[in-house]
């Protein structure tokens, strides 16, 4: 959606606030013995509280409140009684709809606190982090979709590792996924201008090895082919002419 009136960007921020909430509370809970389940509990209390509700349960059906994936598990991982250890990449993806508009976000963090400077999981997250803070200069109306790929793609292709090109950003506001689609590539297909006032999100979704992926068994959860790292950096945002408004930072 684009934004058309201070009534709209006021409910955004509000949906963008109710996941900020969330994903600091489940990163604050993510501790060596913690179940995905729990962490998606954590998290579903919080949203319902604040009287939000699941976009992809909304939407999709989803078998849970967030996705919550853990190492080689790239997006859309089901919430279990799989148990975390120290040294997991855990990515937690949130998504809520508040009174008819959505927002979403996503973080990868290393179970146990390390330092993302050090070890491949840290560097491949920082990486994610890095690759999205490239694409934020990109980000701005009247540049085309394909410019926020191409920025992503760069970083994470000169730090060694590889885009997911079968995963990527989209158009959010009203439902969860929208037009137009935004890849981390720099997809000549991707030529829509960016306007001032467009909902997207910017999700680098990255991989330490080929960037292959297949679907697993429960049919919801997206791996590595070749079972190497993944990392998801996300967040929903305004387009403007100049730097974009960010709804799901801190």
């Amino acid at each position: 959606m684009s934004i058309t009136t201070p009534e709209e960007l006021a409910a955004l921020r509000e949906s963008g606030r109710i996941v900020r909430l969330m994903l600091e509370a489940m990163k604050a809970a993510a501790h060596s013995g913690v179940t995905t389940r729990d962490l998606d509990q954590i998290g579903g209390d919080l949203m319902r509280a604040h009287g939000a509700v699941s976009g992809p349960k909304l939407v999709y059906k989803f078998p849970g409140v967030s996705c919550i994936s853990v190492n080689d598990e790239v997006v859309h991982g089901v919430p279990s009684g799989r148990k975390l250890r120290n040294g997991d990449l855990l990515k937690l993806d949130v998504t809520i709809q508040k009174d008819g508009f959505m927002a979403d976000a996503a973080e990868t963090i290393l179970v146990g606190g390390q330092p993302l400077e050090t070890g491949l999981g840290p560097r491949l997250a920082a990486c994610a982090q890095r690759a999205f803070q490239h694409a934020m200069r990109a980000a701005h109306a009247g540049n085309r979709v394909r410019d926020i790929g191409q920025a992503v793609e760069h970083e994470v292709t000169s730090s060694g590792f590889h885009v997911i090109r079968d995963l990527c950003g989209h158009g959010i506001g009203r439902t969860i996924h929208e037009k137009p689609s935004v890849p981390n590539w720099a997809d000549p297909a991707a030529s829509d201008i960016l306007t001032e006032g467009l909902v997207i999100t910017v999700e680098p979704i990255i991989a330490s090895r080929s960037g292959r992926t297949v679907l697993g068994k429960d049919g919801w959860t997206v791996r590595t082919a070749d079972h190497g790292l993944a990392a998801h950096y996300e967040h929903t945002l305004v387009i403007t002419k100049d730097e974009p408004m960010l709804l799901t930072a801190a």
